[in-house]
């Protein structure tokens, strides 16, 4: 980048830990451009899902917890963002130009960016420690810094989201194009990108959120006790495109955060992907005030849990554009 500015070998290890953000299926549907001195982030419409994702909403929700990611390793190796989002409305794509200042890290940034390390997506299930109050008020108040809405799902709300997630469920079920698309995307050993079959565990005919039917699972999961997570939403007051990158920004510091807690956590975006389901929820969870995006499980592994393997990400190198030549 341009003097005074971090140099190639800082952008490239933050590049790589912004590649450790979380996407649908582990897609990493984002391309970066370095620009004299600025980071420029892309979503690569190639990756899409046009099955589990008709509209892009995962997709979109994928590049902000990308951008987020960035952020927060900027900000740990001793740059603040300024992060312009849609800033070319004639590119749709293109979902924010990011400049630099320098500063001084603080101890929290430091441990958030630790967190991308060891952040996973952990399917199994959750044991019955409760999650204390202050915690998910936490993890609210970080969301919403970033301007989306967390509610926590309980009572018949909660209902209303099972409901929701078995009916979307049976959907996909019945659709040859969807399981054909889940197939690709999963079950994957050696692959630098989709779900590996180690990482997914086998769903269970009784449990009361189902699990999405990844090819192959081989993850153990030897809890023979229900499922204790707690069930987080997150939403936005609008639904367009700026706030469905909010939304994903906002889902990486929720997630970010719950890591360096030393909570689990799983997003949930299956029961949002069929439209009827998505609107039955938002009508009757939040009487239309906002827009669903994602949900969180969140709670406690078993201590006895083999740690969750991480996923595979491409390499930074196959990510950036080339340098334009003038």
């Amino acid at each position: 980048m341009d003097r005074g500015l971090p140099d190639d070998n800082t952008v490239a290890a933050v590049l790589a830990l912004a590649g450790r953000a979380p996407s649908v299926h582990n897609m990493q549907p984002w391309r970066w451009r370095i620009a004299g001195s600025s980071v420029q982030l892309y979503l690569d419409q190639d990756r899409a899902l046009p099955m589990a994702d008709p509209d892009r909403r995962d997709l979109i929700l994928s590049g902000g917890a990308a951008l987020h990611h960035l952020s927060v390793a900027f900000a740990a190796m001793g740059w603040a963002t300024i992060v312009h989002r849609l800033p070319n409305p004639d590119e749709p794509d293109h979902l924010a130009a990011v400049t630099l200042v320098g500063h001084r890290a603080t101890s929290q940034e430091i441990e958030m960016s630790a967190a991308i390390q060891h952040r996973r997506t952990d399917r199994r299930h959750y044991t019955s420690w409760p999650v204390p109050p202050g915690y998910l008020g936490l993890l609210t108040e970080r969301a919403s810094s970033l301007g989306a809405i967390v509610r926590h799902v309980q009572d018949s709300d909660r209902d209303q989201l099972v409901a929701a997630a078995r009916a979307a469920a049976r959907v996909h079920a019945a659709d040859p194009d969807y399981r054909f698309e889940l197939a690709v995307w999963s079950g994957r050993h050696g692959s630098l990108d989709g779900v590996p079959a180690r990482n997914a565990p086998t769903p269970r005919a009784g449990d009361e959120l189902p699990a999405r039917a990844f090819a192959g699972p081989e993850l153990a999961d030897p809890a023979v006790e229900r499922d204790y997570a707690e069930l987080l939403m997150l939403g936005t007051s609008a639904d367009d495109r700026m706030s469905r990158l909010r939304a994903g920004e906002a889902l990486s510091a929720v997630l970010l955060t719950a890591a360096n807690i030393g909570l689990a956590t799983c997003t949930l975006t299956e029961p949002l992907e069929v439209p009827a389901q998505r609107e039955r929820m938002r009508s009757r969870m939040v009487n239309g005030t906002c827009y669903p995006q994602a949900f969180i499980r969140v709670g406690w592994a078993p201590t006895s849990n083999e740690p969750i393997p991480a996923t595979p990400r491409r390499p930074v190198e196959e990510l950036v554009f080339p340098p334009d030549v003038d």
